[in-house]
């Protein structure tokens, strides 16, 4: 037997603090609250864009004012799959699946390559407006020429144009949600992909990891909470009666910012643009400042401020979607950024294969 010392590698669980790529695709600073985009702010790509130039921004690296992105009818293969789901079903497997009986029917190579993330950004936001109305007992609707992805995405839903405030809403939201560092769903993208699998596949398995409750759900758990206090005046009685019985306040705090979130800054400052305030913005705003005064009251010193989901909640309520809609619109929103990581990560060419730590039984034999 050798004498040689085996080294232990140290164990992080949930790989929290390991460094698992490198990337020029966005920065999340925690501590100063900022959030870019191929180096650009946040706040200005929200201002001055849409979804179509951020999804060009994230693939391509570069700002183009003029990017565009026509959204596409489902393809045929899709919607006799999206027929055969129950009406039960969750809208994200809705979307997965949608999305894997495209890649089914397309000569997908790789590496992957961004005319096949935009083909895919093109029909998803279709395929879902599809189930939505399916499972409504409701015939799908073809998006209407001339209008942006946003726009068509609520004119499928609800087979009216949206006013251009509404369809402003969440395209801002799309935008604050097309990328965010490597999040779970993005390194599994980035772990598909790194096996020379095709972005279908990588799309997939993200859209699998955001279903989970830790990581795609929490807006939808915001809207409840606003149904609760119902009005601005109740507001701080409730923050109070939930910190006292040591409650959770969804859509405050967050596991990397440890100042406002820009994002939800981004997304207030286009909801508070909107030509009359809905009432639905008014008292997420009332709400938010009560909400916050508590917690500088009652625990001071913690860096609980609003992150995006509780300016999220409302901003999708206030268009039109119904809670088990938020996580797979979130997902639309991500397929920007799950694709730049992909077409990054098959840059690198790299298999994503870490060790685990063995601490099983030492070796046994089995009774003669």
């Amino acid at each position: 037997m050798s004498d040689e010392k085996i080294v232990e590698k140290p164990f992080s669980p949930g790989l929290a603090g390991v460094v698992g790529a490198e990337t020029a695709v966005g920065y999340v600073d925690g501590a100063a609250g900022r959030l870019l985009y191929r180096g650009y702010p946040i706040e200005e790509v929200v201002t001055k864009g849409n979804y179509a130039n951020v999804l060009d921004l994230l693939l391509t690296g570069e700002w183009h004012p003029n990017a565009h992105l026509a959204p596409e009818k489902v393809p045929p293969a899709v919607l006799a799959a999206l027929r055969l789901l129950p009406a039960h079903a969750h809208p994200m497997d809705a979307l997965r699946t949608a999305i894997s009986v495209w890649g089914a029917g397309e000569r997908l190579g790789w590496p992957p390559t961004a005319d096949e993330a935009k083909r895919i950004a093109a029909f998803a936001p279709s395929a879902l407006a599809a189930f939505a109305r399916l499972r409504q007992g409701l015939e799908p609707v073809d998006p209407q020429p001339g209008l942006g992805i946003a726009a068509a995405f609520l004119q499928q839903l609800h087979d009216k144009e949206p006013d251009p405030a509404t369809a402003r809403a969440l395209d801002a939201y799309l935008m604050v949600g097309a990328e965010h560092g490597l999040n779970a769903s993005t390194f599994t993208a980035r772990v598909i992909i790194a096996t020379r699998s095709d972005i279908a596949s990588a799309i997939c398995g993200a859209v699998g990891a955001m279903k989970g409750p830790l990581h795609g759900g929490a807006p939808a758990e915001v809207i409840g909470q606003l149904g609760e206090i119902g009005s601005i005046d109740r507001a701080e009685d409730w923050a109070r009666g939930k910190l006292s019985r040591k409650e959770l306040i969804m859509g405050f705090g967050h596991r990397v910012y440890r100042a406002y979130d820009p994002r939800a800054a981004a997304l207030r400052k286009v909801a508070e643009a909107m030509p009359t305030r809905p009432a639905w913005l008014e008292l997420a705003i009332g709400a938010e400042e009560q909400i916050l005064k508590v917690f500088e009251e009652m625990k001071p010193g913690r860096a609980m401020k609003t992150n995006v989901e509780f300016y999220a909640a409302a901003v999708l309520q206030g268009v039109g979607l119904v809670p088990d809609l938020f996580p797979a619109t979130f997902a639309l929103a991500r397929i920007a950024g799950w694709s730049a990581h992909a077409i990054e990560q098959a840059g690198v060419d790299k298999l994503i294969r870490p060790d685990a730590k063995y601490i099983g039984h030492a070796e046994r034999h089995l009774p003669a």
